[in-house]
């Protein structure tokens, strides 16, 4: 019987979505107002879903309280009120598309959750764009 546990935080961040080898014009028709070179923002969910049998002891597939701390230490702690493009690591070189947020704030959680549980990030870039890895 498994059962999917979920934990939703919020996050403001700004970044740009570009590509150094292209032209500012071959970003600016790829990723339009995106690609703004002063950056732009958004107020992200995140919604972390880990997947699991419940413990026979406690009941818990989670707890909600470590998984609450463990997002606010190695998700917000990191990415709240920065620019993703100039202030994190992981972004140095990466494009901070949706989808690539989704899939670094995973791997950063990955190495912290027991790998008997899967882990799913939903993250909502708006309130009718968002992204979920891994796809299922």
């Amino acid at each position: 019987m498994k059962v999917k546990v979920s934990r939703k935080e919020h996050f403001n961040a700004a970044h740009r979505l570009f590509n150094p080898a292209w032209s500012d014009e071959k970003n600016a028709k790829v990723f339009g107002k995106c690609s703004n070179p002063n950056y732009h923002g958004h107020n992200y969910e995140v919604i972390v879903s880990v997947i699991g049998e419940p413990d026979a002891e406690t009941g818990y597939v989670y707890d909600m309280k470590v998984l609450s701390d463990l997002i606010k230490e190695n998700v917000l702690r990191k990415f709240d009120h920065r620019n993703l493009n100039l202030d994190t690591e992981y972004f140095k070189n990466l494009n901070p598309t949706a989808e690539n947020i989704a899939v670094v704030i995973w791997r950063i959680l990955r190495q912290k959750i027991d790998s008997n549980l899967e882990l799913k990030i939903t993250l909502y870039e708006t309130e009718r764009n968002f992204v979920e890895y891994p796809a299922s």
